[in-house]
């Protein structure tokens, strides 16, 4: 149950490349809610670790760089330190350093209320990997996107030859393939859908369709 007198907030969670962070903006756009990209945190901290060369593996140090992280997010922007990352965080590397770093009970902690910090009126339209099951339990409505492997690693693919990043269908199939088995397998926060939310297979489905599907959704609980 949504907190009394809380603003509402949808959580979508799902799989790398399953099109949550497309169909949560538009969703929010639609209703004229606050967005929050929950995974460019993690990507935060991984780039933070990476240009100050912290081992990965150093957890200490990792939650240190997360509790202290100097981000901001402004008109579609991300700033760290004060100078902007947005493509910096999208990059392949980055990509797969913060799926290291999200493993990480003390980041995830640290980062916790920074994200719940993002609630504000008139609501909030939030993506990740536990929005509904660990940041916000008590979200009005929790949707869970899939999509098969070969959907989400042609997805992928576009997105980098659109950016004019060479890359191989194949090794993304493998690279998606074992980041999802680290994000379910970790004991953290582990990718899986909340109990009570809805599941939304994004396969054969355009971003306007999945959005509306879940504003629909919206419509009915809310």
């Amino acid at each position: 149950m949504m907190r009394s007198g809380a603003p509402p907030v949808i959580a979508i969670d799902g799989p790398s490349a399953s099109g949550k962070g497309t169909v949560a903006q538009a969703v929010a756009r639609a209703l004229g809610c606050h967005y929050l990209d929950s995974g460019a945190l993690y990507r935060l901290v991984a780039l933070e670790a990476l240009g100050r060369g912290v081992d990965l593996a150093d957890e200490p140090t990792l939650a240190q760089l997360a509790a202290a992280l100097d981000a901001r997010f402004d008109g579609g922007e991300v700033f760290l330190g004060g100078r902007p990352v947005t493509g910096a965080i999208r990059s392949e590397a980055c990509s797969l350093a913060a799926s290291r770093v999200a493993a990480i009970a003390g980041v995830r902690a640290a980062l916790l209320d920074r994200q719940r910090a993002f609630r504000r009126a008139p609501g909030l339209v939030a993506d990740g990997r536990d929005m509904g099951s660990v940041v916000f339990p008590d979200a009005v409505l929790k949707v869970f996107l899939t999509a098969s492997l070969e959907t989400r690693a042609e997805r992928r693919h576009k997105q980098l030859i659109d950016k004019g990043i060479a890359a191989s269908i194949h090794t993304l199939l493998l690279d998606l393939a074992e980041r999802d088995a680290r994000d379910a397998a970790r004991a953290v926060a582990p990718l899986q859908p909340a109990p009570d939310a809805r599941i939304l297979d994004t396969t054969g489905l355009t971003v306007a369709e999945a959005a509306e599907a879940v504003l629909a959704w919206y419509r009915g609980v809310s």
